[in-house]
């Protein structure tokens, strides 16, 4: 992995990798290491064919619903794409003053632009440790996105490695509080 300050969590169901994210965010805040971004939570909704739910934010805890009450006309997606651009801009103006970003998915908005692509472009145009999740039919995309990414495996083992990683290449240049 040798410090790859990219890195995509693969190979789970999304709430399983949203519950991963949340236990490694709530470590790291312990240990004193600044982190921004937003992690997605079920909406609790039934009978749904959409699973599109809230984004939260990490930092101020304030939600961004992602679903629309009646989707489009043209499909039965619930993703309300101004929810998620919404919470995109709750985050942004935090990645310079924060030590690692969480973004809960690069996912079909992130792919064309739009959704949390800002945040994403932010995080990465300022070198900052980039966590977040892809699934299989975005990793094209993504991989055009973010060539030097690193996929690791679901479990809190592979994302705490990731970490270590990229705090040790950060002690080396920069000292930050990623090392704690």
């Amino acid at each position: 992995m040798s410090g790859k300050l990219i890195a995509a969590i693969v190979g789970a169901e999304s709430t399983v990798i949203q519950k991963l994210l949340a236990e490694a965010v709530a470590e790291w805040r312990r240990a004193g290491v600044q982190v921004c971004g937003v992690l997605e939570e079920a909406h609790g909704l039934t009978g749904r064919s959409c699973s599109s739910g809230l984004l939260r934010n990490l930092q101020t805890g304030n939600l961004f619903a992602m679903y629309l009450d009646e989707p489009p006309a043209h499909t039965s997606c619930h993703l309300d794409e101004m929810g998620v651009v919404d919470a995109c801009a709750s985050v942004v103006d935090h990645v310079a003053t924060s030590d690692l970003i969480v973004l809960s998915k690069f996912g079909k908005l992130e792919a064309v632009g739009s959704g949390l692509f800002e945040a994403f472009e932010t995080a990465i145009n300022l070198g900052k440790p980039l966590l977040t999740s892809v699934a299989p039919k975005h990793h094209y995309a993504w991989q055009r996105f973010a060539p030097d990414a690193v996929f690791i495996s679901p479990d809190r083992a592979s994302i705490e490695a990731w970490r270590r990683s990229v705090a040790s290449a950060a002690r080396d240049t920069a000292g930050m509080a990623l090392s704690s």
